[in-house]
């Protein structure tokens, strides 16, 4: 899955909340200052050619929607992440925010939750 700029990002953030959207309806939930429409067409029109989106063609006007799910995008954005700067150990991720005392004690008590309920899931 190739990677997104900040700006695609925005565009993708805004498809994921609205659904399939006009352009008119992408910049009106980008924050400010809103980006000019032929802005936003051509980042559109990029995310269409990275296989991101999609669009239905209503005369002259274009509903897009997104083919690649919020969950799907940060899911291997995160697998990027830890690949590139935790050595692929998510044990390192997680031992990265504990020394930087960006989680909790209950933060953790809920991530190893999470993952009893996982595995009692799928033995």
């Amino acid at each position: 899955m190739k990677t997104l700029t900040k700006a695609e990002e925005q565009i993708m953030q805004a498809l994921w909340a609205l659904g399939p959207s006009f352009v008119k309806d992408i910049i009106t939930v980008l924050p400010e200052p809103q980006p000019h429409y032929n802005t936003v067409s051509t980042l559109v029109k990029i995310l269409v050619d990275k296989g991101f989106v999609d669009f239905k063609a209503f005369g002259k006007s274009h509903q897009y929607y997104a083919l690649v799910s919020k969950a799907e995008y940060s899911s291997r954005t995160v697998q990027n992440l830890v690949k590139g700067y935790f050595g692929g150990s998510f044990a390192n991720l997680v031992s990265f925010f504990v020394k930087e005392k960006d989680i909790s004690v209950s933060d953790l008590e809920q991530l190893l939750e999470e993952i009893k309920k996982s595995k009692n899931q799928h033995p």
